[in-house]
């Protein structure tokens, strides 16, 4: 089974080096970046609104991409943009919100609709950031719902772009060295 699927007549627009695990299901109105990753049994869903994955930024196992459908209080719905040099852990939900450059998304968050996280931050583990909400850039968000919990050291700050850069290599070995096997 094909990982990449039409919707409606449209199908996803892939950048150059990218890789989607065979396990992952990406469909309609979704565009990836250069150089950014999709790893096992990610679902996202381009149907009722568009998908936005900038470059060099990986989404990993597990997580669900969604948007929110055009309606007339809200004419625009809310898309899911997502912006470079971004990673989004382990079984994230992003529903139609919009993440900046340089953001990392700890495990199991979840960003709803609306939500604007702006570049250089980081949200916790397990953290659940309400619809509507604006994360300020330069600190870490943690809790259910989220709070700034503090400012990001340089070190902290250093490490959005050594995660994201990192998943690249990754990225580029799964890409020359995994290989499907027939039994």
């Amino acid at each position: 089974m094909n990982s990449l699927r039409s919707y409606k007549n449209i199908q996803p627009q892939i950048g150059q080096r990218v890789y989607i695990d065979n396990s992952s299901v990406i469909v309609g109105d979704i565009r990836i970046g250069q150089d950014s990753s999709i790893w096992p049994l990610v679902a996202a869903r381009g149907d009722v609104n568009h998908i936005h994955i900038g470059e060099r930024t990986n989404i990993q196992d597990g997580s669900v991409l969604h948007v929110t459908h055009k309606n007339e209080k809200n004419p625009e719905g809310f898309p899911l943009i997502i912006g470079n040099d971004v990673t989004i852990g382990h079984k994230v939900m992003l529903h139609g919100c919009t993440i900046r450059d340089r953001v990392l998304v700890g495990m199991g968050a979840i960003v709803l609709d609306g939500a604007v996280i702006e570049a250089d931050v980081m949200i916790g583990a397990g953290s659940l950031v309400p619809p509507g909400k604006k994360l300020e850039s330069g600190f870490l968000y943690v809790g259910s719902p989220v709070k700034q919990a503090r400012p990001l050291t340089e070190e902290e700050r250093a490490f959005l772009l050594k995660s994201a850069s990192n998943y690249v290599q990754n990225k580029e070995d799964y890409l020359h060295m995994v290989k499907d096997i027939n039994y």
